[in-house]
């Protein structure tokens, strides 16, 4: 974008752009409620009570809230923070509960195949994360390790194989291939009915359709919505601004946010003074991987912003040598924001967790288990 601001917008020196690591680290302190949120359904109604505030916000008035006509609460010193990391573990709880119940009634344990291929570190440490939150929960994982210089054949054999296995409830073949593989064939090669990622044409294409419900929704968009839901987040007639247009998070959270009845507009490369259409947004779901390039004058006061980057920057003060910062830049954004998700601790957490979730509704409908 021509507005595009890729500075570091802290009171430090002007930040570089790292090699893109995609390491998750514990959130700071700071970002977590004094209390846990209440317990609910997974995927509790819109209507659904906020979480509790943080204890900087405990002093605002309930009327001042109860006043603004955007989408959360007015704009106040501080934002309020959507902590991704405790609704996450609530989540697992919730799930954890779930599959007992299951496995006590029908002896069924969802299971979820996951491929790797290649040795590459975020991988890597991706599958290992994703294969300790099933075992925290009950889910069975299944895992194939195969060498860079693998045939794409070889990876279809074995998503042939896990489609007719019935103890695999969930597929997931981990990005990014090695470049002499076609992505599309590999993907559209998982069973629609195990497609736990969510990313099979067909999914995406009944997402799209009035009427219709995909079999599974992408595991980030679902949860930037959870997040909204669980935080009390109105989003029926609200204006609602996606900024990143990618199959893996902007399209598809565009499409949820107008199936909940949200006006959508999306903000792209090409998009004319993106940061005027920004600046009209209740909710804003930012996803695009550029560091702080969303300011806090792009921002409505009030708004819902929920922010998907994962971005390092330079950093000589932090022992790592760098820093992860979001799209948006947090310390003018929280400002002004009604509501606003942490960078870490704040959508990443959520997607292991609706990875689970995605299993265990795969797993119920197999099965025909309420």
């Amino acid at each position: 974008m021509a507005s595009s601001i890729l500075s570091d917008c802290s009171s430090s020196a002007t930040s570089r752009l790292l090699p893109l690591r995609r390491a998750l680290l514990a959130p700071p302190s700071r970002f977590r409620p004094t209390t846990a949120p209440p317990r609910r359904p997974l995927l509790a109604a819109a209507a659904a009570a906020p979480l509790p505030r943080a204890r900087a916000m405990a002093s605002v008035s309930s009327a001042r809230a109860s006043s603004t006509d955007s989408a959360t609460v007015s704009a106040d010193a501080c934002s309020k923070i959507i902590d991704g990391k405790l609704v996450a573990k609530q989540i697992r709880e919730e799930i954890a509960v779930e599959i007992a119940k299951m496995k006590d009634a029908i002896g069924v344990v969802p299971g979820l195949a996951v491929i790797l291929v290649g040795s590459r570190k975020d991988s890597q440490t991706y599958v290992r994360n994703k294969k300790k939150a099933c075992e925290a929960v009950g889910i069975k994982s299944y895992e194939v390790n195969l060498p860079e210089d693998s045939s794409e054949d070889e990876v279809l054999k074995h998503i042939a194989t896990f489609n007719s296995d019935p103890s695999v409830h969930g597929i997931l073949v981990q990005l990014p291939l090695p470049h002499h593989m076609n992505d599309e064939n590999i993907l559209n090669a998982v069973s629609i009915d195990k497609d736990v990622d969510g990313f099979h044409p067909l999914n995406i294409g009944r997402l799209a359709m009035q009427g219709r419900d995909p079999f599974f929704v992408p595991c980030t968009p679902k949860g930037c919505m959870e997040l909204l839901r669980r935080y009390g987040v109105e989003i029926k007639g609200k204006r609602a601004v996606v900024i990143g247009r990618s199959n893996i998070v902007g399209m598809p959270a565009a499409l949820l946010l107008q199936k909940a009845n949200a006006t959508v507009s999306i903000v792209h490369s090409n998009t004319k003074k993106p940061e005027e259409i920004t600046r009209q947004a209740d909710i804003v779901i930012a996803a695009v991987g550029v560091a702080n390039l969303v300011r806090g004058s792009w921002i409505k006061p009030g708004a819902a912003i929920i922010d998907v980057g994962i971005n390092p920057v330079d950093d000589p003060e932090s022992p790592r040598g760098y820093r992860l910062v979001g799209d948006v830049c947090y310390e003018e954004a929280s400002k002004i924001a009604g509501l606003i998700t942490p960078v870490p601790g704040g959508v990443g957490p959520m997607t292991i967790a609706m990875l689970l979730s995605n299993t265990l509704e795969s797993a119920k409908r197999i099965h025909k288990f309420k």
